[in-house]
């Protein structure tokens, strides 16, 4: 037997290379070692990757420039598990950088990451690729792919997954998809619901809040509330509200109950469930503030409808209201005030708080906080409307001060507000007179410089609602509210023109308030708009018609009818018609112009100069004119001097002082010595001190004098005659036949229509304008007199002395008046018969009546 020989180790063959073990310390050759074809190396470099990019978001940045993401991105879709689960890894650590996520939108990597989602990938996989599409799933670009792809349901899929990780990252890509409206329909068609109910029941509380967050995205949608009503998702909720323990999760539990109070069935089946007073008492007696104010916002967003406003009141909602009030969180308070005036479009609601909470919502107008006094004076708008007691009640809790001081407030609400609830309080005049007194009419200027239109057209209708009496119209005068009420005509906002039109409407029911908005241009400003068919309205056509009532020779020259109620006085003047654009000139301006063909203006002036300019100062004149300058100081010792010498002088024998007379000119003696001492021994006495006075009185001031319509002799003799023989009749109607013959008398007589041409008025006419030298002529001195004169002086004397009529401008120069008369006298115990209207004739046959719309009237007015 030989001896065994050892057999030697074969080599390796000569193409294979030897195993090398390399150990790298930068992260720039583990990216390049991901174009390696060994496996081996890309789990290793991968994983290495993987754990520097955890470290932070700079190391992300350094392997994003290195380029590490392209390659990471190919070999997520890898054969090998291995190598496929650390690319994953790697891909959803890096998605947390923007800049990562712009580079994986552009490499299309969505797709990859659906892919990984199959139910035969590791749930390492599963976890990383739905963390990779949450982060993607941020930006829009990213949910529209995953919608277009169909991948709602992969992700659907993981809610059942064992692994919590899963589950958290897989709800919040759902959370984020969901924003889009158009993920909201398909998740409800992939029966999404039932198991995000069942997440509820988790016991992490991360994948809780984000299930809850995704039903409230969902619940806003009626199709996902429908869904949950059937799936009895309310309890679910209803336990985490009434488990303390999970106070963490009561604020999202009551956003999505609160979408789900939007829907009639479902607040119809909580109350009779008892679920929707467990709510209530929930969201009254709940500690955390958050929890109220989500709980108020919810009552005040359901309460919108009807049906559910009236199922809040059934269980006492304005109770729980009012008791948070009292919560001392300001948030809290303003989102209970919202509920109260939600709920107080129920009638119901406005008495229960009207018993109780109105006097603490007049309290929260005076905090610091702008929100809460913003909502508390909304609050109080929907309480007062419709509702005098609660406006009453406003009063009674000293809420005028409040409400005056919000309208100086530098946001625009508080104001809109406040001047709703004044506005509401105004319908009741002790309410108004109390307002009225606390000086709102000065607080409302400011209102109306505002640069909001919603500002202004409250502020405006506030005006129109207090401008009611002479008192409130002075201080709105006086406190400058008339400039800019003038300046809102012009407004482009349509509802602030036409309320600023009602208010000046109103302001010009006072005489003095008229002329100052004339003075301001309202005048030529609502005579445009009126002139506009679509600026204008019914209200500028009102407001120009009271300026118009103080301008009585405008309204004729335009309107050609005067009314019952324009009663002619002194000053008023017949231009004649004149088209609506043009401008009428003022009677001073006429009686400068020269001569001219034009026809004659008639001027009714019966005031003597003389009396009209004669100054009889009272002692509280004389002391208020003491203490001015020293020409006022002089007519007022002049006027005590007339005063003394009065004790002598008869009354008829007392000549008036004209206001520009010279104290040095007046006669009379001292007053405080009587002019009985004997007039030798008075010169004597009062030759020093009267040197001594003119020494120390100036140079009296020469007043310049007012210019003044030329004074009619003859109007005043005939108003003075009308008055002692016409205004003695019995009954109205002789009144108005005597002064119809008595202005015919005056004016040429009775006239023959057949023969009216021959009557020769305009020949008299010019010859008056020569005579006098001026386009004016005093009605007085017309003798021959045609329709519109006759018809003038009429109505001038009928308004003195109290016979109603109107005086109608016809055209060709025809006139008439109108008066109303009743045919038979009333007799006590039967019914008023209504007055029938009469022309008045004054020119054919002086006296007689025809009735209105009769053919002799017609034949009258026309022919």
């Amino acid at each position: 037997m030989g001896k065994k020989i050892k057999k030697e180790a074969e080599p390796p063959p000569k193409d294979v290379f030897d195993p090398l073990s390399i150990e790298s310390k930068k992260a720039a050759t583990a990216v390049l070692m991901l174009q390696s074809p060994e496996e081996e190396i890309l789990i290793k470099s991968c994983e290495a990757l993987y754990k520097f990019a955890q470290k932070g978001d700079e190391n992300k940045v350094t392997l994003l420039g290195l380029g590490a993401m392209e390659s990471i991105a190919k070999l997520i879709s890898h054969e090998d598990k291995v190598v496929r689960r650390n690319a994953t890894m790697v891909c959803g650590v890096m998605a947390a950088n923007n800049d990562v996520r712009k580079l994986l939108r552009k490499l299309d990597i969505i797709p990859s990451l659906i892919a990984r989602l199959a139910p035969e990938e590791e749930i390492v996989i599963h976890e990383f690729a739905t963390l990779c599409l949450s982060y993607m799933a941020n930006e829009y670009t990213s949910k529209d792919q995953i919608f277009e792809l169909n991948c709602l349901e992969s992700i659907i899929r993981l809610f059942s997954s064992n692994d919590p990780d899963v589950k958290k990252n897989a709800v919040e890509c759902i959370y984020l998809l969901v924003q889009d409206f158009q993920n909201r329909s398909a998740v409800c068609d992939l029966n999404a619901i039932p198991p995000l109910l069942e997440l509820l029941k988790s016991e992490y509380p991360i994948i809780q809040l984000l299930a809850l967050k995704t039903l409230g995205t969902l619940s806003c949608e009626e199709e996902a509330r429908i869904i949950m009503q059937e799936k009895q998702a309310l309890d679910h909720l209803l336990k985490i509200l009434e488990a303390k323990e999970l106070n963490d999760l009561h604020v999202e539990a009551l956003l999505v109950i609160a979408n789900c109070l939007d829907d009639v069935e479902t607040v119809q089946a909580l109350q009779q469930s008892g679920g929707l007073k467990r709510i209530l008492t929930f969201a009254e007696t709940s500690p955390m503030p958050d929890i109220q104010k989500n709980a108020a916002k919810a009552m005040a967003k359901a309460a919108r409808n009807d049906e559910i406003r009236r199922f809040f009141h059934e269980q006492e909602a304005e109770t729980s209201l009012v008791k948070m009030l009292g919560n001392e969180n300001d948030s809290v308070k303003a989102a209970a005030l919202l509920a109260i005036s939600v709920m107080c479009e129920n009638m119901a609601s406005k008495e229960i708080l009207n018993r109780n909470g109105i006097s603490q919502i007049v309290a929260l107008l005076k905090r610091e906080n702008d929100g809460v006094k913003e909502a508390a004076a909304f609050a109080l708008a929907n309480l007062t409307t419709a509702y005098p007691n609660n406006a009453r009640a406003v009063a009674e809790a000293d809420g005028v001060n409040a409400l005056i001081n919000l309208l100086s407030d530098k946001k625009e609400d508080p104001v809109t507000n406040a001047c709703t609830v004044l506005i509401n309080m105004a319908t009741q005049e002790p309410l108004r007179s109390i307002i009225q007194t606390h000086g709102v009419m000065h607080a409302l200027v400011e209102p109306l410089r505002s640069a909001n239109n919603m500002v202004l057209s409250k502020a405006t209708l506030t005006v129109a609602a207090f401008a009611c009496d002479g008192d409130s119209r002075t201080e709105f005068r006086n406190a400058g509210g008339l400039e800019p009420l003038v300046k809102l005509l012009s407004s482009n906002h349509d509802e602030v023109r036409r309320n600023a039109c009602w208010a000046l409407a109103v302001c010009a029911n006072d005489e003095l308030t008229a002329v100052e908005l004339c003075k301001l241009g309202a005048l030529d400003i609502l005579q445009d708009l009126n002139l506009s068919s679509s600026r204008g309205n019914h209200f500028s056509e009102l407001a120009y018609d009271k300026l118009l009532d103080n301008n009585l020779s405008l309204k004729y020259s335009q309107k050609g009818c005067l009314s019952y109620n324009n009663l002619l006085t002194n000053g008023f003047y017949d231009h004649g018609r004149i088209k609506p654009e043009a401008k009428l000139l003022s009677l001073e301006e006429l009686c400068k112009q020269p001569l001219n063909q034009n026809r004659a203006i008639i001027i009714v002036n019966s005031r003597c100069p003389e009396l009209a300019s004669s100054v009889s100062p009272t002692p509280d004149e004389e002391k208020r004119e003491s203490s001015s300058d020293l020409s006022q100081s002089s007519r007022s010792l002049s006027a005590s001097k007339e005063k003394g010498r009065a004790t002598t002088s008869s009354p008829v024998e007392e000549k008036p002082v004209s206001a520009g007379r010279s104290p040095l000119l007046s006669r009379g003696g001292s007053k405080d010595k009587p002019p009985s001492r004997g007039r030798v021994k008075g010169k004597k006495e009062e030759e020093k001190p009267r040197e001594e006075d003119e020494v120390k009185v100036p140079e009296p001031v020469v007043m310049k004098q007012e210019w003044s319509p030329p004074y009619d002799q003859k109007l005043s003799d005939y108003i003075m005659e009308a008055s002692k023989t016409i205004l003695p009749l019995a009954s109205v109607k002789e009144r108005v036949v005597a002064l119809a013959q008595f202005v015919a008398e005056k004016m040429g007589g009775l006239i023959d229509k057949y023969r009216l041409h021959e009557f020769n008025w305009e020949l008299h006419m010019s010859d008056l304008k020569i005579q006098t030298q001026s386009n004016v002529i005093q009605i007085g001195k017309i003798k021959k007199g045609t329709f519109y004169h006759r018809a003038l002086l009429f109505k001038v004397i009928a308004d003195r002395i109290g016979i109603g009529c109107c005086l109608i401008r016809g055209d060709y120069g025809r006139a008439w008046n109108e008066v109303r008369l009743l045919d038979a006298p009333h007799q006590e115990g039967t019914r008023m018969s209504s007055p029938t209207t009469y022309i008045v004739d004054l020119m054919f046959n002086p006296g007689s009546l025809l009735k209105d719309n009769s053919a002799e009237a017609d034949r009258y007015k026309y022919i």
